[in-house]
């Protein structure tokens, strides 16, 4: 049975991403792997996101498609080099995996995963959200078409409750 991240890994391939930069994230994890196996991707492990930003414009200066992987709390540290999409007009695809919604449990992922849509917007970032397991694949298909076909950057927001965050209820009944 094929999970969300083995339907994205998919997308991916099929819109030719050949360049994946990630920061590790726990939900973003399978999707990961299934990049590192890839013999045809290069998965390129980041320091922080906004050299993620850098690394999609190089790529696409050499003629590759590529995708930057994040969770929500990472979207503050590229405000400044989400300007260079902009100016430069290149293609951004971004998958987001986001914190600060219903169930979190860290204060500290709160305030950055509330601002996330606003915060890329505001940057002229196309903002899509995907809620349910069954959005996610066709959202990035999607933003993966208007990305690389219109030289923009366009986001997924995938929801915390995809990821898997637990309610209080739900690790009461472990």
């Amino acid at each position: 049975m094929k999970g969300w991240p083995e339907e994205i890994y998919g997308v991916l391939k099929a819109a030719n991403v050949r360049q994946v930069g990630y920061v590790p994230d726990a939900g973003h994890k399978r999707l990961i792997e299934l990049c590192l196996a890839d013999r045809q991707m290069r998965a390129v492990v980041l320091s922080t996101e906004e050299e993620g930003v850098g690394l999609a414009a190089g790529a696409w200066l050499g003629g590759v498609r590529s995708a930057l992987l994040m969770q929500s709390s990472g979207v503050g540290n590229c405000i400044n080099h989400l300007g260079t999409v902009r100016e430069c007009r290149f293609p951004l695809l971004m998958l987001v995996t986001m914190r600060g919604q219903k169930g979190e449990f860290n204060p500290w992922q709160v305030a950055m995963g509330q601002a996330t849509p606003t915060v890329l917007q505001a940057m002229g970032v196309v903002v899509q959200e995907a809620n349910t397991a069954a959005e996610i694949a066709p959202a990035v298909d999607e933003a993966a078409r208007l990305a690389f076909g219109s030289y923009q950057a366009v986001a997924v927001l995938i929801s915390q409750a995809v990821i898997g965050i637990k309610s209080f209820q739900d690790q009461a009944s472990r």
